[in-house]
């Protein structure tokens, strides 16, 4: 190379078919693998308790209800039960006022563990109403 010249490494390198050229990651937002913050999972008016912080799911049950739902379900099973009783109280207490529990339904279901064995999972489904022409304020979160 002489003195006067740059090094361009794009001289030495020949073009790569697309599908081996190095992709941009996702995590930006315009990118279709963007990773959106952790939320409740709620399917319809139904909110499933997991290992996500309790505020998570009010915030669902909170949103659901002022979407115009009038009924939402929460469900646990295991050792989360008490997040979801834990949602079902703050919701009725600190954010809805108008909002009571209809019906509280506890089970067992039957499961497999990872080992094998059989074993049995205690649920709760508790289904929280809105009351009936009740002023619904609308909660800004």
């Amino acid at each position: 190379m002489e003195e006067n010249e740059q090094y361009n490494p794009m001289e030495e390198t020949e073009e790569l078919p697309i599908e081996q050229r190095e992709q941009p990651m996702p995590g930006t937002p315009s990118q279709p693998g963007y990773a959106q913050p952790p939320r409740a999972h709620a399917i319809g008016n139904v909110v499933y308790v997991s290992k996500k912080g309790v505020m998570a799911y009010v915030l669902a049950v909170v949103t659901q209800f002022n979407a115009g739902a009038n009924e939402v379900t929460i469900k646990a099973r295991g050792k989360v039960i008490s997040r979801a009783v834990d949602t079902a109280e703050i919701v009725r207490n600190k954010f809805l006022h108008d909002v009571t529990i209809k019906t509280i339904k506890t089970s067992t279901e039957d499961m497999v563990s990872a080992g094998g064995s059989p074993t049995k999972v205690s649920t709760i489904e508790i289904v929280m109403v809105r009351a009936p022409g009740a002023e619904q304020k609308s909660l800004r979160l």
